[in-house]
């Protein structure tokens, strides 16, 4: 079953062999074409280099110190290729991961997901082409966490604003977000207006944009 029409092309980086093999076959049945599959970051950057993938995915922590390896590769990939796609792969809430990974490239095509959404098979292969089309999206633990780092600024937010705030930052359209709270969208766009104004952002006509700007505030 597919999520989409188009076909992408993956670099896959991650240490553990099933889980590789296993994340290679979700993503063949679902039409993508995964080019390179590699254990350790070196590897990840050559093949970046070779296959000029759409996408790339990757865990964290990889060979040899199984410290950031993964992610500090992704962030120097983006760094040589701002635009370059990259869903980053956590078994843990790392805010610091988090925020780093955001803040690198031009700012759109990231995404840090933990493990665990994988087996949200239908989430996660929606998640990889949202980044891949250039979208931001961020695993909701991740949002929680980020939001309780700055719990003052939020305190002027009403429980639905805050609600609706963290569905934002979670990537999801106002269409989607009307569907999760069963209200209408101009009453979504109402609470986004407003949500901007409390927290003195300005307003933007792109998504992308929009939850960025949402996202460096909270990790101001």
């Amino acid at each position: 079953m597919r999520v989409d029409d188009r076909t992408l092309r993956v670099v896959l980086a991650e240490d553990s062999a099933l889980l590789r093999d296993g994340l290679t076959s979700l993503l063949t049945r679902f039409g993508h074409e995964v080019v390179a599959s590699v254990g350790d970051a070196e590897a990840l950057v050559a093949a970046v280099a070779e296959h000029a993938p759409d996408v790339v995915v990757t865990d964290v922590r990889m060979p040899p110190g199984f410290q950031d390896e993964g992610l500090r590769a992704a962030v120097g990939l983006r760094g040589r290729r701002p635009g370059l796609p990259v869903l980053v792969l956590s078994q843990y809430v790392q805010r610091s991961y988090a925020a780093e990974l955001l803040d690198s490239g031009d700012g759109t095509g990231v995404g840090y997901l933990l493990k665990d959404r994988v087996g949200q098979v239908e989430e996660f292969v929606e998640a990889l082409a949202e980044v891949a089309d250039g979208g931001t999206v961020v695993d909701p633990e991740v949002v929680r966490q980020l939001l309780r780092r700055r719990r003052d600024p939020l305190a002027r937010l009403s429980p639905r604003e805050r609600e609706v705030l963290a569905l934002i930052a979670e990537g999801r359209s106002n269409g989607a977000i009307a569907r999760r709270l069963v209200v209408s969208e101009a009453a979504v766009g109402k609470h986004i207006g407003s949500i901007l104004a409390k927290l003195d952002l300005p307003p933007a006509d792109d998504t992308h944009r929009r939850v960025l700007a949402v996202l460096a505030f909270l990790r101001a």
